[in-house]
């Protein structure tokens, strides 16, 4: 199966509480009754259910809520087309049978379930919705054991049994999907680990929901549309002074790798002149290693500052040290910037994290890259509960400081002033090599020179960069190199415009592998 998501240029992702008041307002102010919304969503999940497995007999786990009449109208479908089918009522209550509309729609007998799961081709989660919290109660969860021990395919409706809807946390015991059909649009616990791995497949449906107001969803996925309408264009005229200049401010003594990756890195993602500014140690290696690259002498304060207004775009921060030196440097680019996009990763994050005034007065051009440790000294929190939620991190560090956020981690996010933040749909544990972020930082550093806004510099640079990676086809050899080398066949391919179950109402369509 193919690495790329399919997905349409503004898909967003839900909380749990956003995806009940959409719900919620859907019924009562928009005058969409529950019934349809549950019938949509049974012939999606039928239809889904039947491109991914056509043949062979389809047993559904059917819960108390909502998600156990979808899946009872997703039987009923089945059946109509010919499908076996068959029911275990899981619930403390019986779920509502005119849901079935008169067909016969076999329920099977608890004793039994043990057979009839070896025997189902797939069987469907529809237990817990969205709307469950915390550890699964019993017999639910002694049901959510049953169906993993059974070794057949599970698809989960809207979130697997077990996973939080909102954070990804998974408190006790949870499903093992190999794909997860969600309604509406996706769900943001589906993005974040450990859940992201209980989902499988994420295939979002549309089933009749009204649209979205852009302050009705707290985030939004970075898609292949969403990629291709924000790359900036060139003019036919375009020379090197107008696509973007780009200032790489990195390395200290010895330690020259990170500088030499990210002028790498912004010279394949398009940059028009690149300028490394390092120590005069590292002037030999850096020009041998990107001669495309113009070498500045950080230590020389005219030559830096006139390095910095001969540019659109700064990147600061990899392997620059925290030494009095490297705060000089990092105090002298940052008074000369002057509007100019700026992207603050590594060491200058780590710098400005220790002062008192820390971010505030970089200025809306600005963008911090930090990986969880890093962000740990942003917040002062521990690393562990950075993780915990990394959007909520990302997004009050944002609103905090007027800068945006890219706070690194599987998956990235994306964080600026009183906007959605962005999720990152690609991306695998290939990317886990060093130097990644100083090719990251590179190539938003890119984008912001060629005159993005910083949240779409940092999607920008995400997208395209996993993309890359992808179709680099290292696998688990991948080097920064590899990423910035497979820059082009990004730019010319960066995912599939349909989704590969060739179904209208599809919105967004993400493979298992992360």
């Amino acid at each position: 199966m193919s690495g790329a998501v399919h997905g349409r240029e503004r898909v967003a992702v839900l909380t749990a509480a956003e995806s009940t008041a959409l719900d919620q307002k859907a019924r009562e102010d928009d005058g969409v009754p529950e019934r349809a919304l549950m019938e949509n969503a049974g012939r999606a999940v039928a239809m889904v259910i039947d491109r991914l497995f056509p043949t062979g007999r389809v047993v559904a786990m059917v819960g108390s809520g909502n998600n156990g009449g979808d899946a009872l109208v997703a039987l009923r479908s089945l059946q109509t087309w010919g499908r076996d089918v068959a029911y275990l009522v899981t619930g403390s209550r019986d779920p509502d049978s005119r849901l079935l509309t008169g067909f016969p729609v076999p329920r099977l007998d608890p004793a039994d379930a043990g057979a009839d799961l070896a025997g189902a081709a797939v069987v469907v989660d529809g237990i817990l919705g969205t709307g469950a919290t915390g550890e699964p109660r019993e017999p639910g969860a002694s049901w959510i054991k049953r169906m993993n021990a059974s070794g057949r395919p599970i698809i989960a409706l809207d979130i697997p049994s077990g996973v939080d809807p909102t954070t990804g946390a998974v408190p006790g015991v949870a499903v093992d999907a190999v794909a997860t059909i969600q309604f509406g649009w996706p769900k943001t616990g589906a993005f974040f680990q450990p859940g992201r791995t209980r989902c499988g497949r994420i295939v979002a449906v549309e089933i009749g929901f009204p649209p979205l107001s852009p302050d009705e969803a707290a985030a939004a996925v970075i898609t292949p549309d969403w990629a291709r309408a924000r790359l900036p264009a060139r003019e036919p005229d375009a020379h090197k002074n107008s696509v973007g200049r780009v200032l790489v401010v990195a390395g200290r003594r010895d330690v020259s790798g990170a500088a030499a990756i990210a002028g790498h890195s912004a010279m394949r993602a398009g940059a028009g002149y690149v300028r490394i500014a390092s120590v005069e140690a590292n002037r030999t290696i850096l020009q041998g290693l990107v001669p495309e690259a113009l070498f500045v002498d950080r230590s020389d304060r005219s030559a830096l500052e006139e390095a910095v207004a001969e540019s659109d775009a700064v990147l600061i921060g990899p392997a620059l040290g925290t030494d009095d030196a490297a705060v000089a440097v990092l105090d002298r680019v940052l008074a000369c910037v002057d509007g100019r996009g700026c992207v603050l990763d590594a060491d200058a994050v780590t710098i400005l994290a220790g002062r008192e005034t820390g971010f505030r007065g970089l200025g809306s051009r600005a963008l911090l890259t930090p990986h969880p440790g890093e962000m740990s000294r942003v917040t002062g929190m521990p690393t562990p509960q950075v993780r915990a939620d990394p959007m909520a991190r990302a997004r009050e560090v944002a609103e905090d400081t007027g800068t945006t956020v890219l706070l690194k981690g599987a998956p990235s996010v994306v964080a600026a002033p009183g906007e959605p933040v962005l999720i990152a749909a690609l991306g695998s544990s290939d990317l886990a090599t060093a130097g990644m972020g100083d090719q990251l930082g590179a190539a938003a550093a890119t984008f912001l020179a060629a005159g993005s806004e910083p949240a779409v510099a940092g999607g920008l640079a995400l997208f395209y960069g996993s993309r890359a990676a992808e179709l680099a086809g290292r696998g688990r050899s991948l080097t920064p190199h590899d990423v910035a080398d497979a820059f082009h066949l990004a730019y010319a391919d960066p995912g599939p415009a349909r989704s590969s179950l060739d179904l209208p109402f599809v919105l967004f369509d993400q493979p298992a592998r992360w």
